[in-house]
């Protein structure tokens, strides 16, 4: 919110991977005074530029582009630093009176900058270690039985084989002294930082959607990736950080080791690609506040900026929905 206490708008534009997305935001932008910022988890990495599918200058058409190119490739990085990182630049381009276009596939990113969700303190990773050997050591119903002492709706949910989810129970609770739940519901009750007039990208036919993703990444490794891959290793980029587990850079690590053959790790990149584009829809339709875009055989680029204008003058005048989006609903992709 504004020092007024109103909500500010913005423009998002997602949908699953090759579906256009950097391209339709870079023409909207231009031609309408708005600038980019980008919610893709793998985009923030610098020297990782074919496997995440960065746009170039001459993509971007001159239009600023932020949150791209920010971190090495070996450090770790998190949607609670995304948000707080993201939401200064969204608030920056406003003031400036510029339209703000969130940009990209990651989710969890969009989700979390639109709502202004409130992340529970990081622990210190001695006190992951130390409750993930102990997990190991008693087992997940010993873990709940401890975890209903101070926090038994988050026992009473939680499945013992849960690990990851009853770790971070005990960390928020040790960290903040404040059952998860709890913040849960505090987070929840919190009103929506961003009203959002939502965007995404589909194809009508999933087939056409496939092929774009094979010929995407016949594209990325004709010009290089593996290459890209070898360079982040003699960089001394571990093969276990996050940025290598991207889709094509941890299947060209095994090329490069000689776990994969060249053509087992694309044939594994172009499947994983798909798998990854479905939980990007499934995603996407939960949410029943999304305008859909849907392309035939190809993107029409004019035609969709012309719609999203549309949508944005619909909802001008429009009050948001109880969580800040700007509804003006036309059909599920």
């Amino acid at each position: 919110m504004d020092a007024e206490g109103k909500q500010k708008r913005v423009i998002v534009i997602t949908g699953p991977t090759a579906t256009g997305k950097t391209a339709l935001a870079a023409h909207y932008a231009k031609t309408n005074g708005g600038e980019i910022v980008s919610a893709d988890s793998m985009q923030i990495y610098k020297h990782m530029d074919i496997g995440t599918a960065k746009p170039t200058e001459d993509e971007k058409l001159g239009v600023p582009h932020h949150m791209i190119d920010i971190i090495p490739p070996w450090e770790d990085y998190s949607a609670a630093r995304y948000v707080a990182e993201a939401a200064q630049i969204v608030d920056d381009i406003q003031r400036r009176g510029k339209t703000s276009i969130i940009v990209g596939g990651t989710g969890l990113y969009i989700d979390s900058l639109l709502s202004g969700r409130i992340f529970s303190p990081r622990p210190e990773s001695c006190l992951r270690r130390g409750l993930e050997n102990e997990y190991d050591e008693t087992g997940g119903e010993a873990m709940l039985q401890k975890l209903n002492y101070f926090d038994s709706v988050s026992a009473e949910k939680l499945h013992p084989n849960d690990k990851k989810r009853i770790v971070r129970a005990f960390e928020t609770y040790r960290t903040s002294g404040k059952p998860i739940s709890q913040h849960d519901l505090e987070t929840q009750a919190l009103p929506p930082r961003y009203e959002a007039l939502k965007i995404a990208i589909t194809f009508s036919d999933r087939a056409e959607l496939y092929a774009r993703i094979d010929r995407r990444v016949e594209i990325m490794c004709s010009q290089g990736l593996e290459q890209e891959v070898r360079t982040l290793l003699e960089m001394g980029v571990p093969p276990a950080a996050t940025a290598m587990q991207a889709i094509g850079y941890k299947e060209m690590v095994g090329v490069i080791s000689g776990v994969l053959s060249r053509d087992a790790a694309i044939d594994k990149i172009r499947m994983e690609s798909r798998r990854y584009a479905k939980r990007q829809l499934t995603w996407l339709r939960r949410d029943d506040t999304v305008n859909w875009i849907t392309w035939e055989k190809t993107p029409d680029i004019e035609m969709a900026v012309s719609q999203i204008t549309n949508y944005k003058s619909q909802i001008t005048n429009h009050p948001p929905s109880a969580d800040g989006t700007l509804f003006t609903k036309e059909g599920k992709g």
